[in-house]
């Protein structure tokens, strides 16, 4: 694609790698086949190459954002299956990001959409604040259908509500910063992002990871001054809370990779796996740019940890038929398909794909609240391919997705709960007899 930005707009360092990005684009179209809002909606701007030439023109312009690219920009996932599809390479993800960064700045949002926009942001990444916030909702829950009107933001009110779970689990200590001592002789030492959203949502997820890693001889750490990982506000355009996030992380890792040193960073949701590898090019213009490019080298999703040290189940087989979404984050983002499938068949699962495994379930972070009509096709169209596969359980890495799915008939379960019960841990709450 030809691009007309002035030597001045180069200097920029985030112009100059847009400006890159768009010249990698070649007008095929072969993106507008895996896009999930293309799909539904059938608009050329509401596909990755119609977005690009919205991008393009806005950027190069170097004018305030519009309500049309603004529009169709918060109507994209970031699911990233256009990188996945693409034959070109075109990093669509840093091009959005960064378009989205440039709205946030350029473009005054209806005061209704500002207001939830930065409760979301303050909220969703302080698990205190979170878990005040649902226990609110689930009282509210059952008004949800009275509000009246099909507004945006009448919309959203009944999309968070429908979202915040009757019940949460309590808190768990295992999530606190310490040191897990690894069973018998140490094999490794590895950190653990415990995350924000999902300490409360579903502690589970971090005590399978636990228990799991110190059986196999893994020392697990959780340092203080760990948080959020910095997607939820990255991927709305706030660029500096996304960042102060991820500046707190990299110091929390960095002093624990300068002591006793790290093998690994696990990270069991996908969504922030993708961010964290996204550390290195997100520090790349910062004073920290060499500590952010390690903490992206270490970070690797928990089915990557296991495999690296040979995970094996001690059970015998559980005769249960497992129906494994394939979380975009981590098919599209992190590249990661098949290992998650194999772990669970070498743990005795059965396991079953869905068609359309590739196209998003819409939870993609907050856009099943800022977009819960789209989302809601999504979702629905994701579990009627998932029930087809008549199995027992759905499994997914990323808590997001397991959000989004659940409440339908089939349990959903982190497929590292699994793992961890035929390696000797609990059964994971939900599943059938």
């Amino acid at each position: 694609m030809q691009t007309h930005f002035t030597a001045e707009q180069l200097r920029d360092p985030d112009t100059a790698e847009a400006n890159k990005i768009l010249r990698t684009c070649v007008h095929c179209g072969m993106c507008t086949a895996t896009c999930p809002t293309f799909l539904l909606l059938g608009d050329e701007l509401d596909s990755p190459r119609g977005r690009i030439y919205l991008i393009k023109d806005m950027l190069e312009q170097n004018r305030p954002a519009s309500e049309l690219e603004v529009r169709h920009v918060d109507r994209c996932l970031s699911c990233l299956s256009c990188m996945t599809t693409c034959p070109s390479g075109v990093h669509y993800m840093h091009l959005v990001d960064h378009a989205r960064r440039h709205i946030e700045e350029t473009y005054v949002r209806p005061w209704p959409e500002r207001a939830l926009r930065s409760v979301l942001a303050k909220v969703l990444p302080n698990p205190s604040l979170f878990r005040l916030s649902l226990r609110a909702a689930a009282l509210a829950r059952p008004l949800g259908k009275l509000i009246p009107g099909q507004s945006m933001t009448a919309q959203r009110l009944r999309g968070m509500l429908a979202l915040a779970p009757a019940a949460l689990p309590p808190p768990s200590k295992v999530q606190e910063a310490q040191i897990h001592k690894a069973e018998g002789t140490r094999r490794g030492r590895v950190g653990l992002l415990t995350g924000c959203a999902q300490k409360v949502l579903n502690p589970s997820i971090n005590e399978a990871t636990i228990r799991l890693l110190t059986r196999m001889g893994i020392e697990v750490v959780i340092t203080p001054g760990q948080g959020c990982c910095g997607a939820l506000t990255h991927h709305m355009g706030q660029h500096d809370p996304a960042m102060a996030a991820a500046r707190a992380n990299i110091a929390a890792w960095s002093a624990e990779m300068n002591g006793e040193g790290l093998d690994a960073i696990v990270v069991n949701a996908s969504g922030c796996g993708t961010t964290l590898k996204d550390y290195g090019f997100m520090f790349r213009e910062e004073p920290e740019a060499e500590q952010a490019a390690k903490v992206s080298a270490l970070a690797m999703d928990i089915t990557e940890v296991l495999e690296t040290f040979a995970y094996a189940a001690t059970r015998e087989k559980p005769g249960l038929t497992v129906a494994y979404h394939s979380a975009c984050s981590l098919q599209h983002g992190q590249k990661i398909t098949a290992l998650p499938k194999q772990l669970l068949t070498r743990a005795g699962f059965t396991v079953k794909e869905p068609a359309e495994s590739h196209i998003c379930c819409g939870s993609a972070g907050t856009y099943n609240i800022l977009q819960p009509e789209i989302a809601g096709q999504l979702r629905a169209r994701k579990l009627e391919n998932l029930n087809r596969t008549r199995a027992d359980v759905i499994a997914a890495g990323n808590i997001g997705c397991m959000t989004q799915l659940a409440g339908d008939a089939l349990p959903v379960v982190h497929t590292v709960e699994l793992l961890d019960w035929m390696a000797g841990g609990p059964k994971p709450k939900g599943l059938p007899a």
